[in-house]
């Protein structure tokens, strides 16, 4: 999606996109890099087991 068009987005919309290119990208993580960010995120309260 072009940058421009962002802008006219629903904030819904954005968040959905946003999600799925999270998405993409983390499934091409190895396990260390995993981990990593599990740590990262437990560590900032982005996870909360």
């Amino acid at each position: 999606m072009a940058y421009i068009n962002r802008f006219n987005q629903t904030d819904e919309h954005r968040r959905d996109e946003l999600i799925r290119i999270i998405e993409h990208s983390v499934e091409k993580l190895t396990l260390a890099e995993l981990e990593a960010l599990y740590y990262d995120m437990t560590t900032k309260s982005y996870i909360n087991d």
